[in-house]
């Protein structure tokens, strides 16, 4: 059976975004792969380094999401990062393999880079070496398990690609260790927001979260984009240009033609229809927020599941790291962990 890794950083909760982008097809690659989902909390804090507590507090709120959207602890592996220090052992090694120049010319990083200007000074001239160093600590995430997959966004191929360089060198020079993962992207189109952005993020504020409840989306949706066109409630709409619609469709409501329709022909007015989204949206969300209810009412399951998988995924990683060390030539027997002699 082959093997994916896959994860979030724990800054918060997960939203429609996140569930088409990723979670729908992790929930799916479980039943065929060897599946680790790691809580990226040390990552987290490359840029919450100034929050610890937010990152802490997420950890348990990630782990909910996962249980509510169907990830089955009996064939997956949800593991918190920072309590693997074999990820932290092996980034060191990973980090003689790849140049400072290599780093900065990440395309993602380069991205992330203009938009934390804030956090890192106009020029960057605060960046510190743990954002810097974010793709060699991925690399030693996805390498610790020796994935085969990961499944991943259009923005984070650069990413794996530079997985692959890294192991591909360390391959190279200390023999053949490591498998060359593969990006696995999902069928999935990117969500929009609700404003019409290309992007569906949690700082765009501009998300519906999967705990979201019955107000809150309302809220929301009445506030959505809709054809600018329209001004008058029988004008005739376009909506494709709708932000309403476009939700419609997401969610695959069952009455799809007839909003399309009506919508065209301007006998559905913007309100009524933002209060169809509405409800269709909440009878979606339904049986994710009822097993959220759940857990949230039994944290001490949500605390085994991440116990077991910590378990099992230490156990994974430690036999990786035998190997590598032995590649390395610094597996030396003759000192034994634990003799104090």
């Amino acid at each position: 059976m082959k093997t994916i890794l896959t994860g979030d950083r724990p800054t918060g909760n997960l939203h429609l975004g996140h569930y088409f982008g990723s979670l729908k097809t992790r929930v799916e690659l479980q039943k065929e792969y060897e599946t680790y989902i790691e809580i990226a909390d040390v990552q987290a804090l490359t840029d919450n380094f100034h929050d610890p507590e937010k990152v802490r507090k997420n950890v348990r709120e990630l782990a909910i999401d996962y249980l509510s959207c169907g990830i089955d602890p009996k064939t997956t592996s949800t593991y918190v990062q920072s309590q693997i220090p074999e990820i932290a052992e092996l980034t060191i090694f990973f980090s003689n393999l790849v140049t400072v120049s290599r780093l900065m010319r990440n395309p993602t990083t380069k991205a992330e880079l203009a938009q934390k200007k804030g956090l890192f000074g106009q020029n960057g001239e605060s960046i510190t070496y743990g954002f810097l160093g974010y793709p060699v600590s991925q690399a030693a995430d996805i390498a610790v398990f020796n994935a085969d997959l990961v499944p991943v966004g259009e923005d984070q191929i650069p990413h794996i690609e530079q997985t692959r360089e890294i192991v591909r060198k360390f391959n190279t020079i200390y023999g053949d260790t490591f498998r060359e993962p593969e990006a696995y992207l999902s069928q999935s189109k990117r969500v929009k927001g609700l404003d019409g952005n290309e992007k569906m993020g949690k700082s765009l504020g501009n998300a519906i979260y999967l705990k979201d409840d019955l107000e809150t989306i309302s809220k929301k949706i009445k506030n959505a984009v809709t054809d600018p066109q329209k001004i008058k409630k029988d004008d005739p709409a376009n909506p494709e240009v709708c932000m309403v619609y476009y939700y419609h469709q997401l969610i695959q409501n069952d009455q799809l033609e007839t909003v399309c329709k009506e919508c065209k022909a301007g006998s559905r007015g913007c309100v009524a229809c933002k209060q169809e989204l509405i409800q269709k949206m909440m009878e979606f969300l339904k049986p994710i927020q009822e097993k959220r209810a759940y857990y949230e009412a039994h944290p001490e399951e949500v605390e085994r599941v991440l116990k077991e998988g910590t378990r099992k995924a230490k156990e994974k990683a430690q036999n990786t790291m035998r190997k590598v060390k032995e590649q390395m030539k610094i597996d030396y027997h003759y000192i034994k962990e634990g003799n104090d002699e």
